[in-house]
């Protein structure tokens, strides 16, 4: 069972519980797709502008995370029913998750439940 770690972003704190992805989480479905089962390690939120995402991640990593997933709506947005690509939360997300996988030697995913159509969830590796 992988243990999961999700940073999310300050802007949606307040609106979502993230309901949908640990919902994906435990069914090892959307974003986390491709895991034997997943075990929530913790939840942390990222300030703007994003400067100690590293840590956050690092703290996931001590917590026994062996990989982060970053919220769908940091880098997509909600038009009427349906998820596109672009004009999510962050516009430096790209940067932050190589970032945290280049210091945390962890994997870190971009996507959580949402997805856009079309959308495969991008894997950052050391």
């Amino acid at each position: 069972m992988a243990g999961i770690g999700i940073i999310r972003c300050e802007k949606n704190e307040k609106r979502c519980p993230l309901t949908g992805g640990f919902k994906a989480m435990a069914s090892a479905s959307q974003g986390f797709v491709g895991y034997e089962g997943c075990e929530p390690m913790g939840v942390l939120t990222c300030r703007c502008p994003g400067d100690g995402f590293v840590d956050l991640a690092k703290i996931l990593k001590a917590k026994g995370a062996e990989a982060i997933h970053v919220p769908t709506c940091t880098f997509a947005h909600k038009e009427g029913n349906v998820w596109e690509m672009g004009g999510g939360f962050c516009d430096h997300i790209d940067a932050l998750v190589r970032q945290a996988a280049a210091e945390t030697g962890i994997l870190v995913v971009k996507g959580t439940a949402h997805l856009p159509g079309g959308y495969q969830p991008e894997r950052f590796e050391m």
